[in-house]
């Protein structure tokens, strides 16, 4: 878990972290949120002369945030939990929004990061999976039932490798950091290769690691390319522990993006700019949204 106090303009004025603890079952991770919340108000009042005003939460799974409902998270193990509620009561009533992570994390980016300035962006972190976030003038666009912006199940290998969604050949099972560490483990035999390694690999000029890390450049390249077609960024920011490759990632992906387009426009293509802090900033933000001073927290798995 990841928490910050957040001030007007997206600035940190204080940061902590602290394990999630999902070993100890999906109630205790709850309770440690609301513990860890309580702990950053106080913080407020005691070091910087007041509590937060509003408080934003954000979470993986399926969000819904017009509820404050916390649905579903298999790594975390909960199902309809009142986060809103709980947090607001825990809080002395302050206001609580709800986000889901890399919708806020998008948020964060569009406002404060890569793409401040971009009236339409697309924020792609690449990690354990590949979500998105849909970024129109300063807001993030949820959807109707909460799931816009799922670029990872987008199909981009028919046939191919089955995705626990419940599809074959979704891009987040080609392009993720997870399955290029998969594939460089399988190229090499080495069961703790993962992509930093195969990243290194390819700046050294293994013939192996060329290959399997184009493989994943060609198949982001085509899931995005279906995104921006239906939905015309002018930036399209990618983040994630696969972005940390720098320019090993970005100028095969800049090539690969501009030979698939044909009438769509090229967006401008950049590295995300808040690091891991994105959907801790972005809860902020949208606390800051609520009113006017706030605290953030992410809740990662």
């Amino acid at each position: 878990m990841k928490a910050a106090l957040v001030g007007a303009s997206g600035e940190l004025l204080h940061q902590a972290r602290r394990a999630t603890g999902r070993e100890r079952g999906p109630d205790a991770v709850v309770e440690g949120i609301l513990d860890f919340a309580a702990e950053l108000h106080a913080y407020g009042a005691e070091h910087l002369g007041e509590p937060a005003s509003a408080a934003g939460v954000a979470v993986p799974g399926i969000v819904d945030a017009e509820q404050g409902v916390a649905v579903y998270a298999a790594n975390l193990g909960w199902r309809d939990v009142p986060l809103r509620d709980l947090l607001t009561e825990r809080l002395g009533g302050i206001p609580v929004a709800l986000g889901h992570d890399v919708r806020t994390g998008g948020l964060a980016e569009g406002r404060i990061g890569a793409g401040q300035g971009a009236d339409r962006f697309f924020f792609v972190p690449l990690g354990t999976g590949i979500a998105g976030a849909v970024g129109i003038g300063g807001r993030v666009e949820a959807g109707a039932h909460g799931f816009a912006g799922e670029i990872g199940h987008i199909v981009v290998r028919p046939g191919g490798t089955p995705c626990p969604c419940g599809q074959v050949g979704c891009l987040e099972r080609y392009a993720s950091a997870s399955a290029v560490s998969e594939a460089w483990a399988a190229a090499t035999g080495d069961p703790e290769a993962d992509a930093a390694d195969c990243a290194k690999a390819v700046e050294s000029g293994d013939p192996r690691a060329q290959t399997v890390w184009q493989n994943a450049v060609d198949a982001l390249a085509d899931g995005l390319v279906t995104a921006l077609t239906l939905l015309d960024p002018s930036t399209l920011i990618i983040g994630g522990g696969l972005a940390e490759a720098g320019e090993t990632l970005f100028t095969p992906l800049r090539d690969a993006i501009r030979q698939r387009i044909t009438f769509q426009k090229l967006p401008s293509v950049v590295p995300a700019a808040l690091g891991d802090t994105a959907g801790c900033l972005g809860a902020g933000l949208l606390a800051w949204d609520l009113l006017t001073t706030t605290d953030g927290m992410e809740v990662t798995p």
